[in-house]
């Protein structure tokens, strides 16, 4: 998920088609850099090791130039992240003597903004919005929009929310089962989906970890949270007038093909290779291939208003990722300087472990930290090279699909806040059957591979 950024997305701030957007030259310079951040990371992924250091500079460039375009509420939490981490780095090689490599200071999570990046140029793929959808009424209509969203968002992440959010909008908006639908729909897709920031950061967590594995785990749980969906809000609501909606099979092509298309690149043509890595430089390329049947000049035009409009309107999410990749090295660094690198939070990772963990990132992302804060904690903690990756992974990702669902300062929740005036403290409290049952199955099912493995 884009992933789920503690702002708005980019499409609930952009001003409507009679408004069009003014962008700066201050803003058009963010892009350029943002996409030169993305080329260098591709470059480096194609073994041309000289450029790695040139990749956190070029987007931490790109975050100081948008600094002022954001929210207070991001560059409170983006400055404090950051902050934190320096300072520890600073701490741990003046009072402990700490030896420091410098040059990756501000490498930390750039591989999962090049993602970010290179997951943004989806919207270069298909010009079209999908067709309107069937309309359905009732419990049924639950699961069919609960689906359709689930499906789109794999891929589309945020911009699947006011696709099928917007068909559904009437004159006085739209229903609270509406909206937790929305909100389950996308936010349990972070389970599963290779293009969610949420796998890229259980990846740089645990690169090991067996993404079959991962799938057999996640799959099953997002069913859980759409029969849970179903079933909660026929209990507590009446539904006889809720619409729902269905998309047709031709608007979810897109999704599926490019899920295969990432995953034939990751068990055929390049096994060596992260699904994260794969997405990063095979996205932009599709896109690319997408437009060239149409001309170069077409194609060109889109790539620079891709790069102009829709690269600097990500500063929430990427401003987010570097600072708590930051924050993981300030504090994993000091951590070690301070015990001599003999200290970690758990001496074995197994299911206990990995159910606390689980349970104290979801409880951070209740009073309002994105989940990315509690993973990157943990990570600063663990002795991450012996403890079980794919366990490690789970965790990952579960917190944050689970989180982000129920935290009212998540990125869906201030979406749908920004976009159709619901409030993330009611999206909490209506949210907390749904989180308290999603994390029985979570147990279960890390229970269950713990053993298993």
């Amino acid at each position: 998920m884009p992933p789920h950024s503690p702002s708005p997305s980019a499409d609930a701030n952009r001003p409507s088609a009679s408004t069009p957007a003014k962008i700066s030259g201050r803003q058009r310079l963010a892009g350029l850099v943002i996409a030169l951040g993305l080329a260098l990371q591709i470059a480096r992924l194609a073994g041309i090791a000289v450029v790695a250091p040139l990749v956190g500079i070029a987007f931490w460039l790109a975050m100081t130039l948008l600094w002022g375009d954001m929210p207070t509420r991001n560059r409170r939490q983006v400055g404090a992240l950051a902050a934190i981490g320096a300072a520890l780095l600073v701490i741990s090689r003046t009072v402990y003597g700490e030896a420091l490599a410098w040059g990756q200071v501000l490498d930390g999570n750039t591989f999962v903004v090049a993602m970010l990046v290179g997951v943004s140029f989806i919207g270069l793929i298909n010009r079209a919005p999908p067709s309107p959808g069937t309309q359905i009424l009732g419990g049924r209509g639950v699961i069919t929009t609960w689906l359709s969203v689930h499906l789109l968002g794999a891929i589309l992440n945020l911009s699947s929310v006011f696709l099928i959010g917007d068909q559904l909008k009437r004159a006085d908006g739209l229903r609270l089962p509406q909206l937790l639908t929305l909100n389950r729909g996308l936010s349990s897709a972070a389970l599963w989906s290779p293009f969610f920031a949420a796998m890229g950061v259980a990846m740089g967590l645990a690169p090991e970890l067996d993404f079959a594995v991962v799938l057999a785990a996640g799959v099953p749980l997002a069913a859980l949270s759409g029969v849970l969906t179903r079933l909660e809000l026929a209990r507590r609501f009446d539904l006889d007038d809720v619409a729902g909606v269905s998309l047709s099979p031709r608007n979810l092509l897109m999704p599926v093909g490019l899920a295969v298309l990432v995953l034939g690149f990751h068990y055929g043509l390049t096994p060596g290779l992260s699904i994260v890595s794969i997405i990063t430089f095979l996205l932009p390329a599709t896109a690319l291939a997408a437009n060239l049947p149409r001309g170069l000049t077409f194609t060109s035009k889109r790539m620079v208003q891709h790069t102009r409009e829709r690269l600097p309107a990500m500063r929430g999410e990427i401003s987010l990722f570097l600072a708590a990749g930051l924050f993981t090295q300030g504090l994993s660094t000091f951590i070690d300087a301070v015990t001599g690198g003999q200290w970690v939070l758990f001496e074995h990772f197994g299911a206990g472990e990995a159910m606390l963990s689980y349970l104290a990132i979801v409880a951070s992302a209740v009073i309002g930290l994105h989940p990315i804060i509690g993973i990157s904690t943990l990570a600063s903690v663990l002795n991450l090279e012996s403890a079980n990756q794919t366990l490690l992974g789970v965790v990952a990702l579960t917190s944050w699909a689970v989180g982000a669902a129920i935290g009212p300062l998540s990125g869906i929740n201030l979406s749908l806040q920004g976009r159709y005036g619901t409030s993330g403290g009611m999206m909490m409290r209506h949210n907390l059957v749904y989180a308290l049952v999603m994390s029985l199955g979570v147990c279960l099912a890390i229970g269950i591979l713990a053993t298993l493995s």
